[in-house]
């Protein structure tokens, strides 16, 4: 099959996260006739590791031209509204009504955006995987930065096939105009594949300051155990968990609040995140204000804080599903604000949980990370995992470490969510959904959640009134644009 030169669009990104690299004052200095190509770059132990940087750069936003990051809002937003944990709050944004609707269709905007950052993230790893081999460098540092690259492939690629289905598999810097779909199992085979090769390469850790926010062993082993728990293979993806656990690297904080902390960044309860933030870490780059503006009532422009829209509200039904003594409704909600007197009242509910109020009291640009895996997701998923291999009692003791800490408001109340004993492994299957459900509120892995236990029309039918989703709605349809250039690509039944 002919195959086309490096295609100009990736060596505009190329060029673009270089000079992004380098200060205003660095690139007025350099020779103007000197340019960036790949034939004079990928040279140097250095070129290796901004290479696989600028992959990290497509999560947040520093990479991606005119569209946001991977993981800036589109992509939780949309598992949020797509189940019964929020709707669309913005006026006038069809996109977004539609998806909260499930009236969405291939001509969608926000998938559209969805699938041209994962794309664009991929292309920058496949690079990255192919030119760092050749470069004379320090092996030990080059196997890390190729297993950091690979991790972050599969990451991109893992939300992809859970979200469309068989989707084009580019392992190459080098591919057809036009590739072909692969089959869902062939991507999961690739995915796992990546995984593995990451796992031994990745390090227990970094220095501070010096690799904060970069892929670890552990977030390779729990990415791992994600995988396996979707592919229904419960013995691996208990084992995967289960290294995380033991490594005694991540713990919960007493407090559901403290996981959200700006000073908890990075910290022990993070298996991996993206960050959003000041430079403080090696891959961070710029300080937006995605969580507030997305989420935060406009109401409280009244006590003087900025930036705020509320175009993610959650739905008064997830809302209600919460015990009033949960520590995390009161963390993850925003119920009251203040009039221009002070005077207090309250509001329909809101998302709160990724403000931390004490260091960013005005909200006008939150400088927290978004965490794409928290420990206690890894203990969910190992309780999942060994209930679904027959042993319910252990799974019940890592679902009630979830829900001890959810107690935790000043004093520690045994009466409070008290644990749970003696369920029947559907008994104990439904309320690890169920705890899920209370601890992940829009972290983005609800409709994930939901269309891997086959949830979704019961859940979304019940918060919203008139909407049922049907089967064709457990895949997105491929946007219609991809189609249209690339005319191998199937639309998913229904759509």
């Amino acid at each position: 099959m002919k195959r086309n030169k490096l295609p100009l669009f990736r060596m505009l990104f190329l060029a673009g996260y270089l000079i992004l690299l380098s200060s205003c004052e660095k690139f007025i200095e350099e020779n103007p006739r000197s340019f960036v190509s790949v034939a004079n770059y990928y040279k140097t132990e250095s070129d290796a590791i901004e290479s696989v940087n600028s992959i990290y750069g497509y999560l947040n936003s520093t990479s991606s031209g005119t569209l946001s990051g991977v993981y800036k809002n589109s992509l939780w937003a949309t598992m949020g509204v797509c189940s019964e944990e929020m709707a669309n709050g913005q006026f006038g944004a069809v996109a977004w009504d539609q998806l909260s609707s499930f009236s969405h269709n291939a001509q969608n905007g926000t998938l559209l955006e969805i699938w041209q950052l994962h794309y664009k993230t991929i292309t920058i790893a496949n690079i990255a995987i192919e030119r760092i081999p050749p470069i004379v460098m320090n092996e030990a540092l080059k196997a890390r930065l190729l297993g950091e690259a690979r991790f972050l492939r599969a990451l991109i690629y893992y939300n992809l096939v859970r979200m469309f289905g068989e989707i084009p598999l580019v392992l190459k810097e080098v591919e057809p105009v036009r590739p072909m779909p692969a089959k869902v199992a062939d991507i999961y085979a690739q995915i796992l594949a990546d995984l593995n090769a990451a796992e031994p390469a990745l390090p227990v850790s970094y220095n501070p300051g010096n690799g904060l926010g970069r892929a670890t062993k552990g977030a390779a082993q729990a990415l791992l155990s994600k995988v396996y728990l979707t592919l229904g293979n419960w013995s691996q993806s208990a084992e995967a968990a289960k290294k995380v656990i033991d490594s005694n690297r991540y713990g919960l904080w007493a407090d559901f609040s403290q996981a959200f902390k700006y000073a908890a960044r990075n910290g022990k309860e993070v298996v991996f995140s993206v960050s959003f933030g000041d430079a403080s870490g090696a891959i961070s780059f710029w300080e937006v204000g995605s969580f507030n503006t997305w989420l935060l009532p406009r109401e409280l422009a009244a006590e003087g804080v900025n930036n705020t829209q509320g175009f993610r509200i959650p739905t008064q039904y997830i809302y209600n599903q919460f015990d009033p003594l949960d520590r995390r409704r009161e963390v993850t909600f925003i119920t009251e604000v203040k009039n221009a007197n002070g005077t207090p009242r309250t509001i329909a509910p809101h998302i709160q949980k990724y403000w931390d109020r004490v260091n960013e009291p005005k909200g006008a640009g939150s400088k927290n990370d978004f965490q794409v895996i928290r420990y206690a997701e890894v203990l969910l998923n190992y309780a999942e995992a060994v209930n679904e291999s027959g042993n319910s009692a252990l799974a019940l003791q890592y679902v009630n470490m979830i829900r001890k800490r959810a107690r935790f408001n000043g004093v520690t109340d045994a009466n409070t969510l008290p644990d749970l004993t003696g369920l029947t492994t559907q008994q104990t299957r439904d309320a690890i959904l169920r705890e899920r459900s209370l601890e992940f509120v829009s972290e983005g892995h609800r409709w994930f959640d939901l269309t891997r236990t086959k949830k979704l029309a019961v859940a979304v039918s019940a918060a919203k009134s008139g909407v049922t989703p049907q089967e064709r709605h457990y895949l997105f349809p491929i946007p219609q644009r991809e189609i249209d250039v690339n005319p191998n690509l199937k639309q998913n039944s229904g759509y």
